[in-house]
Order: structure tokens, then C-alpha cells, then sequence
């Protein structure tokens, strides 16, 4: 199995525990009974609800890019340094994300935003270069 595969399939375990943190946070802020229901009028989150459902709508705006880079990776094979570090840097920087977020760190949340759209440029970069300079 390639690097970037491998990191695909781990990156369905972080979409888990991303998932997990923010419906955790919601029961934790509203108890179990209340968060069974259909949830047709919900209280406003708090800060940590708010920062998970935030932090999990975020991965989801770049997860289906990684997806896409990873596919094209394997179906092309077109994979090499700096797909395997690309790929290694989004995933990393992302697993960084979830707690630094609901933690509150702004700027370190920032920063650590733009080094995993690093490691989705390095994949595209290493696809588009390959493709350019057989």
C-alpha cells in the first residue's frame, strides 16, 4: 500500500474522532436525553460545541480535496516525494487542528490551517509536475 494510501485510510479514523468531539461536545453541553430527540429546536451551542461544529465543518471543506489528490495519486501512479509529504503534512497538520480549535489557540489555528493547504498544494504540485515531466 502507497504512503498516500495508507494516510487515506487513516484519515477515515481522524474523520471519526473529529466527528466523535463534536457530537461528545454537543451531549456533554446538553445532556444525553436531550440530545436524542430530533433536535428540531436546539439551544445555542457553547464555546466548545460551537468550536467543535466548526472545526468538523472545516475538515469537511478540505477532506474531499485530500480524497481527490489521493485518488488521482493512485489511479495515475503518479506518486513521489512530494505527494507522500503532502499528504503526510494535511494529515498531520489536521490531526493538529481538532484540538488546537476547540482548545482556542486562534492564531496557532491559523497557522496550522495554512501548513495542511501546504501539504494539499504539495500533492497537487507532485501529480501536476509528474504529468508535465514524465
Amino acid at each position: 500500500m502507497s504512503l498516500e494510501l495508507s494516510y487515506l485510510l487513516w484519515s477515515a479514523v481522524l474523520a471519526f474522532v473529529y466527528m466523535m468531539a463534536q457530537a461528545g461536545a454537543y451531549r456533554l453541553q446538553n445532556g444525553l436525553v436531550e440530545a436524542d430527540p430530533n433536535r428540531d429546536v436546539q439551544p445555542p451551542p457553547d464555546v466548545f460545541t460551537a468550536r467543535a461544529t466548526r472545526a468538523l465543518r472545516n475538515f469537511h471543506e478540505t477532506y474531499p480535496i485530500f480524497i481527490v489528490l489521493v485518488v488521482v495519486t493512485e489511479f495515475t501512479g503518479r506518486g513521489g516525494p512530494l505527494t507522500g509529504w503532502g499528504a503526510a503534512i494535511w494529515f498531520w497538520a489536521r490531526a493538529a487542528y481538532l484540538p488546537i480549535y476547540v482548545g482556542g489557540l486562534g492564531l496557532v489555528r491559523s497557522a496550522v490551517w495554512g501548513v495542511s493547504a501546504i501539504g494539499l498544494a504539495l500533492m497537487f504540485a507532485g501529480i501536476a509536475i509528474d504529468c508535465m515531466f514524465p
